[in-house]
């Protein structure tokens, strides 16, 4: 048995995503995410028993096996890059306040 999305569902999703739907979009936002579910639940069935999971699904090109050494690298000095931000605490950047709710 799938578990079946809502109607609440979509319209609690759509809010916190910021998002109005019409009663149709949300009509057909139902009818999309419960036919993934579905087919979600169709994928579970298959026997994937001996099957090695794919750490890469594309082809690569130009790989040698081995990843690249990790070197670290000096930063940018942090005064400067300060120096050059509209607003700063000298530690951050001061940005607007985005989330009204």
């Amino acid at each position: 048995m799938t578990a079946k999305v809502t109607v609440q569902d979509v319209e609690r999703v759509a809010e916190l995503a910021h998002l109005e739907l019409t009663p149709e979009e949300t009509g057909r936002m139902l009818k999309d995410l419960n036919a993934i579910l579905d087919y979600v639940a169709e994928l579970n069935q298959v026997d994937c028993a001996g099957v090695e999971p794919l750490t890469q699904v594309g082809e690569l090109s130009n790989v040698t096996g081995e990843p690249r050494p990790d070197h670290p690298e000096p930063s940018l000095d942090r005064a400067v890059v300060m120096a050059e931000a509209p607003e700063s605490s000298g530690a951050f950047f001061k940005v607007p306040k985005v989330i009204e709710r």
